[in-house]
């Protein structure tokens, strides 16, 4: 080493401390978002295993010393709630909402990216202004339409509405914009028309971005819960989350039973983000912003 390389270097200098400390920083940050984050699941939890006078008790106790288990019990044998046929009505809603979300916003996303039409820029605006419509305006001149058409209280009511989405049609075409065209050219060379490209190369090829989509619909349509509560009418067509508030009315207050539906309720939605929350990420961040 030279002698002007040695006085160069500062007297006690460790390589590298800068970066520690940078990535200590971000990992203390980081710890505290995520302990902020999970506060309202522990208390979701603590309060799903306490009786009501515990929860509202003036002294705090990070758990009760004797988990009421039976809440649980009493939450799915309680008549005047069927809370497993409001579980079952939320998946139904929820897993045929996406699918058909799914299909309709990915064949107009794919349909105003890559068929040529000179029309396709005008259809596209007119999607981009239904984001711009308040979902209140929209919301009578849609119950009276599945009223007359008598999906009160049925499937059809609760899921048709809500089938096509602005915003994944709006993020589809972004996404198929970015796709690249020399498969889909190779595929024309084949024999394949834009359906037969689109369905089997285009869509075999965006994994990541449908479970991207399905993962935002799926939860959506499962925390949805006004226009379940308007077209659900008779118990056996509620939803989880119309359930949910029989348990806080002005008449009656059951807190433990609120809070053991709201952790059987939310379950499922734990259980998708955590096996999906990969493809979601990179899904969403192939959409692109190209246009």
């Amino acid at each position: 080493m030279s002698l002007d390389s040695q006085r160069s270097t500062p007297v006690g200098f460790r390589p590298g401390i800068g970066a520690r400390v940078s990535r200590a920083a971000a990992l203390a940050v980081l710890i505290g978002l995520a302990v902020l984050f999970l506060i309202p699941f522990y208390l979701i939890l603590r309060n799903a295993l306490a009786t009501d006078a515990e929860i509202t008790a003036p002294g705090w106790m990070w758990f009760s010393p004797d988990p009421a288990w039976d809440n649980f019990s009493r939450l799915f044998d309680d008549p005047s709630v069927p809370m497993a046929r409001s579980l079952l009505n939320s998946l139904i809603v929820a897993v045929l909402t996406t699918v058909g979300t799914l299909f309709l916003c990915t064949t107009a996303g794919y349909g105003l990216a890559r068929v040529p039409w000179r029309h396709a820029n005008k259809v596209f605006y007119v999607v981009l202004a239904t984001l711009m419509i308040p979902g209140a305006i929209t919301f009578v001149p849609s119950f009276v339409m599945v009223s007359s058409l008598g999906w009160l209280s049925d499937y059809r009511g609760l899921i048709i509405p809500g089938l096509f989405s602005g915003f994944a049609a709006f993020l589809c075409r972004q996404y198929f914009l970015g796709f690249p065209k020399e498969l889909e050219e190779a595929a024309r060379v084949d024999g394949l028309s834009h359906w037969g490209a689109f369905w089997r190369i285009v869509i075999p090829n965006s994994g990541n971005f449908l479970a991207a989509i399905a993962v935002i619909t799926f939860v959506g349509a499962w925390n949805s819960f006004l226009w379940p509560l308007v077209i659900g009418r008779s118990p056996e067509s509620w939803t989880v989350q119309v359930a949910l508030s029989t348990f806080l009315t002005a008449q009656t207050v059951s807190l433990s039973q609120l809070f053991a539906a709201a952790l059987v309720a939310i379950l499922p939605l734990v259980f998708v983000f955590l096996f999906l929350q990969r493809f979601m990420v990179q899904g969403v961040a192939q959409t692109g912003l190209k246009g």
